[in-house]
């Protein structure tokens, strides 16, 4: 295949899921080696990613490949937060939020469950409702044992005067009773209002 039309695939793909899907090189290999079977991508004698993923979780168990529960939460985290910023903030403010804000929400969500075995991981959820309009509620991750959240992620849309519209994220902890405002960072928008949040 012509290195143009693969270079333009994967720009497409990355454009098109805001670079959290990028083709791997298994597509490209598919593609050189056998030309008549392109349809079946993946169904190389080795076990595909593909095939690992569409086993269900207690076989994968079997097998010995233990789960990544933090692995999950941060992969559902990155989801919540894109699905937050709609279609309207996402792309705008998706390289610095991926740069500086996220490692520090994976970071926040480490810290969090460090401490947890695996049943207690294993019993965690990611809320799956982002406030939308003006509001600030990202996601919760919560304790399905309890029924307690551990820890809240938000993101606050600030005035500043004469610089313009600021998005503060932060996180507040089970720890302190949810008090302390542990600040993530900022990103800028514009001088102009924002859009609403989900849009």
């Amino acid at each position: 295949m012509k290195k143009w039309i693969q270079k333009s695939i994967v720009i497409m793909v990355a454009f098109l899921t805001f670079g959290l899907i990028t083709p791997t090189h298994e597509i490209w290999e598919a593609f050189d080696h056998n030309p008549s079977n392109r349809a079946s991508i993946g169904s190389a004698p080795g076990t595909s990613t593909a095939e690992a993923a569409a086993l269900p979780i207690e076989q994968t168990e079997i097998q010995g490949d233990p789960i990544d529960y933090n692995a999950l939460l941060v992969d559902a985290a990155k989801e919540q937060s894109y699905m937050k910023f709609g279609t309207k903030i996402g792309p705008k403010i998706s390289n610095e939020f991926d740069a500086i804000i996220f490692p520090k929400m994976e970071e926040a969500i480490a810290m969090t469950v460090e401490g947890l075995d695996d049943e207690s991981l294993a019993s965690l959820t990611i809320s799956e409702k982002p406030s939308g309009n003006y509001g600030e509620k990202i996601f919760n991750i919560t304790s399905n044992e309890t029924g307690i959240d551990l820890i809240r992620f938000h993101v606050r849309t600030e005035k500043r005067p004469q610089d313009g519209y600021y998005y503060n994220f932060h996180y507040h902890s089970a720890e302190d009773d949810f008090m302390a405002h542990n600040n993530l960072g900022d990103i800028f928008w514009e001088k102009n209002t924002p859009p609403k949040w989900l849009s």
